[in-house]
């Protein structure tokens, strides 16, 4: 009797702690937390993780503690397939907030799409991205993104260099990855707007350590400045290179031209680059932003961020993916889905208050009014011009 007594508490022991430890909702994170672009994977995991930290401490979602499952897919794409596909299978992910390389996205996506489970770009700016599958009657795309495409981004690039600054001789450098083929398609289109054909185009292999060549045809073809498209490292080779050539021509690119491992790299020779960004850290930021700044240095203890973007944009996806399920109301993909084309409530984000950001037919967050252009002044990134840090 006392036997089975004792079994009885052991039961009723386990299913009290059961009932007060609901199970996690897992989310899974893929991303290039290590190589060339870690600085933008691991400012967005922060920036994911911080935003998970805020959720749990309100009582989670749906009355159950928010997961984050991450997975360093390195920026290679066939990588990034076999860790999508564990995500959805073994790990069982509900959704995915991530993803940093444009390369690794294309590859992967599908995986999601098959297996019906919402995914939320954070850093990865093809256009192509959100587009590639078509709606066909009850159909879904489970792709979203709070990024700024690359169909956003180069108009401003060449709006910037052309309008702005007066140029019309431009060369373009773009790196050999998927994220510099579509960069280099976009400011083609772009300058084509305006009547201009680049003065010159040089793609080149990641770790590319001579670029004397390169800029040196560029320079003997007359451009006046150069727009790129790369990540980092070699951005930094290219400032370093056009500085022993004591060529000074502008620097004008996507937004990362921001990334710590070209400031830091580049020393000196980065001051002055142009980038596209969809939020950038002030010492007057707003309130929203001043408590992410705020909690950003809590949780990591560092008052740096190694890609200022791709953090904001990785916390803004995270509270935007949570009020989706909270409006859902289920983990089911396709009701994700359907709430995130159609949130009720406003979402207080780092880079604006999003009010109904995605519908059936474009899910793209960021618009053609919230990016500025920053530059590079005393190794950090500033608005270059006060009317955007005012707005």
């Amino acid at each position: 009797m006392m036997k089975i007594s004792f079994l009885l508490a052991v039961c009723l022991l386990f299913a009290c702690t059961a009932k007060a430890s609901p199970q996690p909702i897992r989310i899974g994170v893929p991303g290039a937390f290590t190589g060339g672009s870690a600085p933008m994977g691991i400012s967005m995991r922060n920036g994911i993780r911080l935003a998970a930290d805020e959720i749990n401490r309100a009582g989670g979602i749906l009355g159950r503690p928010v997961e984050l499952v991450e997975r360093d897919d390195a920026g290679i794409p066939a990588k990034g397939v076999k860790l999508a596909q564990q995500l959805v299978g073994q790990e069982r992910v509900v959704a995915a907030v991530g993803f940093v390389n444009t390369g690794v996205a294309l590859a992967a996506s599908k995986t999601y799409q098959d297996a019906k489970v919402p995914v939320v770009l954070a850093v990865a700016t093809a256009a192509i991205l959100t587009r590639q599958f078509p709606l066909r009657g009850n159909t879904e795309n489970y792709v979203f993104r709070v990024a700024a495409a690359d169909d956003l981004q180069a108009p401003l690039i060449v709006r910037e260099a052309v309008e702005r600054s007066g140029y019309r001789k431009l060369a373009i450098f773009a790196d050999n990855t998927n994220y510099g083929y579509q960069g280099l398609m976009e400011l083609e289109k772009s300058l084509a707007q305006y009547g201009i054909k680049p003065s010159y185009v040089a793609r080149f292999n990641l770790q590319e350590r001579d670029m004397a060549t390169y800029l040196a045809q560029a320079r003997d073809a007359g451009s006046q400045a150069v727009l790129t498209y790369a990540i980092g490292p070699e951005l930094a080779e290219m400032a370093n290179s056009m500085a022993r050539m004591d060529w000074r021509a502008p620097m004008i690119g996507s937004w990362t031209l921001s990334m710590s491992n070209f400031i830091d790299n580049a020393g000196p020779n980065g001051e002055g680059a142009r980038m596209v960004q969809s939020f950038i850290p002030s010492e007057d930021a707003s309130p929203r932003r001043r408590a992410f700044l705020d909690g950003y240095q809590w949780l990591f203890h560092t008052r740096r961020i190694l890609s200022p973007p791709s953090a904001a944009q990785g916390y803004d996806a995270m509270k935007l993916l949570a009020a989706a399920i909270r409006q859902a109301g289920s983990l089911d993909g396709r009701a994700i889905v359907q709430a995130l084309e159609s949130l009720k409530q406003p979402v207080d984000g780092v880079i604006t208050t999003y009010r109904q950001p995605f519908s059936r037919s474009n899910h793209e967050a960021i618009d053609q009014n919230m990016p500025v252009i920053g530059k590079v002044e005393h190794g950090r990134v500033v608005f270059a011009y006060p009317a955007d840090k005012k707005r």
